[in-house]
């Protein structure tokens, strides 16, 4: 019973860190892309309809030679990740799906899938994005 408890917490707290994080995220994206960088781990990859991108100078270039878009997402599912892959650290795979219009372009169906991993300090608990894997769904839409 004990051990269903604790994974039952993990999932709570992975769910609750999964929706605020979301929320950040994408408004961080559409509005203040400049800070976006803030949210990942430095050694972080970005997989980008399959291209790579690594290091913060390289993804802040990258988001700044981004169109201006509006995100909006319709689906956002999360599990935590067992401690046993994740060399004992806290970590949790979002998954969300959704639409966006880049500003000079039709809206894309989109699919992105973050692994969070918790950097705890004593005041408080910040989740970096240790790898970030987007891609447009073009085949869904006619």
């Amino acid at each position: 019973m004990a051990a269903s408890v604790g994974f039952k917490t993990s999932v709570d707290q992975a769910c609750r860190a999964a929706e605020e994080f979301v929320n950040i995220y994408y408004e961080i994206m559409d509005k203040r892309r400049r800070s976006l960088t803030r949210l990942y781990l430095d050694k972080a990859a970005l997989i980008w309809n399959g291209n790579v991108v690594t290091g913060p100078e390289a993804l802040t270039n990258f988001f700044e030679m981004l169109p201006s878009s509006e995100f909006q997402v319709n689906m956002l599912d999360c599990q935590p990740v067992h401690e046993q892959a994740t060399q004992s650290q806290t970590t949790v795979l979002v998954v969300t799906s959704g639409t966006v219009k880049f500003e000079g372009n039709r809206k894309h169906y989109f699919n992105q899938s973050f692994l969070l991993t918790a950097q705890s300090t004593p005041d408080h608990t910040v989740w970096k994005i240790a790898s970030d894997c987007f891609r447009f769904q073009d085949w869904a839409t006619s």
